[in-house]
């Protein structure tokens, strides 16, 4: 059996320079130091996240490349409070990023937005009064 736990988020993208310009300098992450120029790791909250070519990960899956539209997946930022949420979607704004979803109150009862990476991958900017986060921004599961 495998232990439940995720360890690396890949993202397959058209150009990996674009792709480090977006999360390095738009998101203001590090990459790790693994990082090179066939692939990038950026160390998250006890999990990577990587880019590698589209093209390179879809034949390391054997599978085709070619593919638009929603796959189906979203990736997720929880901020502490709606105005967090309005605030990181302003300053993604200011840079010119895609915003796909203003911010707005949800069915669920939290606040969210959705932004697109420059390969379209979609993010969620949310914030969610159910799930508590400790100092570190971890998500606290009861």
């Amino acid at each position: 059996m495998m232990d439940q736990r995720l360890t690396i988020v890949g993202l397959g993208v058209d150009n990996l320079a674009v792709s480090n310009h977006f999360y390095s300098e738009v998101l203001g992450w590090t990459k790790t130091s693994d990082s090179n120029e066939r692939i990038a790791f950026y160390k998250l909250n006890g999990i990577l996240l990587s880019l590698y070519s589209r093209e390179n990960l879809a034949e390391d899956a054997h599978v085709a490349a070619a593919g638009i539209g929603f796959k189906g997946v979203t990736l997720a930022y929880n901020a502490r409070s709606r105005e967090e949420v309005d605030q990181i979607i302003d300053q993604l704004r200011a840079k010119d990023v895609r915003i796909i979803k203003e911010p707005q109150e949800v069915f669920w009862g939290g606040y969210s937005s959705y932004i697109a990476d420059p390969d379209k991958h979609l993010w969620e900017i949310a914030f969610n009064p159910f799930l508590p986060m400790d100092e570190d921004r971890n998500v606290v599961i009861t």
